[in-house]
């Protein structure tokens, strides 16, 4: 009897093992940001190395002309200019394509990047996957990320109103601690 629980405890600490090995990894603070190259709403191809220099906002949202992804877009295109200011791009991220993108930011007058990642490619290496009704998305995080290309601040599972706030908070705050 014992050896028969035994076996079944190694089975079930097993699956669990290969559960876990199958999620993707979230980048921490203190972390390079992973490299990655995608389309924008111009399907012209954006590179994170090309804002060395800069702080970036990447943000991840599940999907184009939803009410919380649109609340999100639009408090960031209010604040745009304070990003501005303080060196800092936002980028967003979600599975859309990139001819859905182009029509949310003409629809709602977003003048910042959305990139189009249908493959998965980078919420996977953000580890910012979701599923939702049998549809792979992105999660809504955000990763805030130095001119140097190291991970400041990880916002999991944000809420849209009020995040941009938050972010340019921290943004200042971050900032005036180097």
């Amino acid at each position: 009897m014992k050896v028969l629980a035994l076996n079944f405890m190694v089975l079930a600490l097993g699956s669990l093992l290969a559960v876990a090995a199958d999620q993707p990894r979230l980048p921490v603070a203190g972390q390079s940001a992973p490299t990655f190259t995608l389309p924008n709403q111009e399907g012209v191809q954006v590179s994170l190395d090309e804002f060395k220099g800069k702080w970036v906002v990447l943000y991840f949202y599940p999907k184009d002309f939803t009410s919380g992804c649109t609340v999100e877009a639009h408090n960031f295109q209010r604040d745009l200019e304070k990003y501005t200011r303080q060196n800092a791009v936002i980028l967003g991220v979600s599975v859309d394509t990139v001819d859905s993108h182009k029509s949310f930011c003409t629809k709602e007058s977003l003048n910042f990047k959305l990139l189009a990642d249908p493959n998965h490619t980078v919420v996977e290496k953000y580890g910012s996957v979701m599923e939702y009704n049998g549809m792979t998305l992105a999660a809504r995080n955000t990763f805030l990320i130095d001119p140097s290309g190291i991970i400041r601040k990880v916002y999991l599972k944000v809420s849209p109103q009020g995040h941009s706030e938050d972010v340019l908070a921290d943004l200042q705050q971050l900032q005036q601690a180097k």
